[in-house]
């Protein structure tokens, strides 16, 4: 990737909390996000943290959605601090009340997909292919520290690239590198032609 032409940090919807950078690279505008988790407290979700997030997926995808009416061709990469589908964690049944799998954190997410935003790990590597395949051989990209989850591959996929539809013949691959160690996350990489 060459040097951006411009980099620009934070939005201004994200509470001064560092969560956002975004370079301009030519043929498309990154976006490194780093989206609001919702918080788990002790007696559930932190409703405070659920609505900051939820606000937080909706401003932004209204902020790229004007960028791409103006013919940008943009990448939101980073995490998302949501799997998208049950087939994107290791326990869903488990997790059902937990934040990062809410229904309404995940609706949240469909609404992206909706308005033509694609998931280009899933677009190569289509949930149907993980049909029948044990929770613990499916690709993740993050796991807790706790109870050796990441040597059992007991994860959650809540890192993404969506790109808006445009760009995707753009778009050659996507891929997890789940062997790359020195996180609670792995690398999410996509191959992008300028």
């Amino acid at each position: 990737l060459e040097r951006p032409q411009f980099v620009t940090k934070g939005v201004r919807f994200e509470r001064d909390e560092g969560r956002v950078i975004v370079t301009e690279h030519g043929g498309f505008t990154l976006y490194n996000v780093y989206f609001p988790n919702g918080r788990q407290r002790e007696d559930g979700p932190d409703p405070e943290r659920i609505a900051f997030k939820l606000e937080f997926y909706d401003l932004l995808l209204e902020q790229v959605e004007e960028e791409r009416g103006e013919g940008k061709h943009l990448i939101v990469a980073g995490d998302w601090n949501t799997a998208h589908t049950e087939i994107d964690l290791a326990r869903p049944r488990e997790n059902e009340g937990q934040t990062g799998f809410l229904p309404i954190e995940r609706e949240a997410l469909q609404r992206w997909v909706d308005a033509g935003w694609v998931d280009t790990f899933r677009h190569f590597h289509p949930a149907s292919a993980y049909a029948g395949v044990e929770p613990r051989k499916r690709p993740y990209t993050w796991w807790t520290y706790r109870a050796g989850a990441r040597d059992r591959n007991v994860g959650w996929r809540i890192d993404y690239h969506f790109v808006n539809r445009e760009l995707l013949p753009r778009v050659r691959g996507a891929e997890i590198w789940s062997e790359v160690l020195g996180s609670d996350h792995a690398p999410v990489v996509v191959d992008v032609v300028s």
